[in-house]
């Protein structure tokens, strides 16, 4: 079977737009055995909690709930289990300091295929306070308001 061409979305982490600024993005792969693909490719995938560390120079996703396949018998791994994300070792001594001394944290955004391969898009992120987050969602409201008077006046 041929490796389908492109990008394909399988599941996003809203939570962590609502909860943090996203400074920095990255793309990184997923070290996954069979059974989980097959799984995340039915969208069996859920990151609302997930987080990732750096431990001993690899980068860990924790949190990250994969369900078990269905099909997959005694080949299935434990759903919660820490998958490594595969990265260039110069990123991961680069987000190791950022992470260290400024307090960042890593949080999985986005999981997709991206020519066949799973890919997992990393966030360089800083938390929201809690007017951030008011802020955030009164802009939301507002830009919600000016879309709805503009579609009306066009009609």
């Amino acid at each position: 079977m041929p490796h389908q061409k492109g990008i394909k979305p399988v599941a996003q982490n809203r939570k962590a737009f609502h909860d943090y600024f996203v400074e920095e993005r990255y793309e990184c792969g997923i070290a996954l055995s069979g059974t989980e693909v097959k799984s995340m490719r039915l969208g069996k995938v859920n990151l609302k909690e997930s987080w990732a560390q750096i431990r001993k120079g690899e980068i860990w996703v924790e949190g990250m709930h994969i369900s078990p396949y269905e099909q997959g018998n005694i080949f299935n791994t434990d759903p919660l289990r820490p998958k490594k994300l595969l990265m260039h070792k110069s990123e991961i001594r680069k987000l190791d300091g950022l992470v260290m001394r400024q307090g960042y944290t890593l949080v999985p955004l986005e999981i997709y295929l991206k020519d066949g391969r799973m890919k997992l898009q990393l966030g360089l992120c800083k938390g929201k306070q809690l007017h951030d987050k008011r802020d955030s969602m009164a802009k939301r409201d507002s830009d919600r308001e000016i879309e709805r008077a503009m579609k009306d006046r066009q009609r």
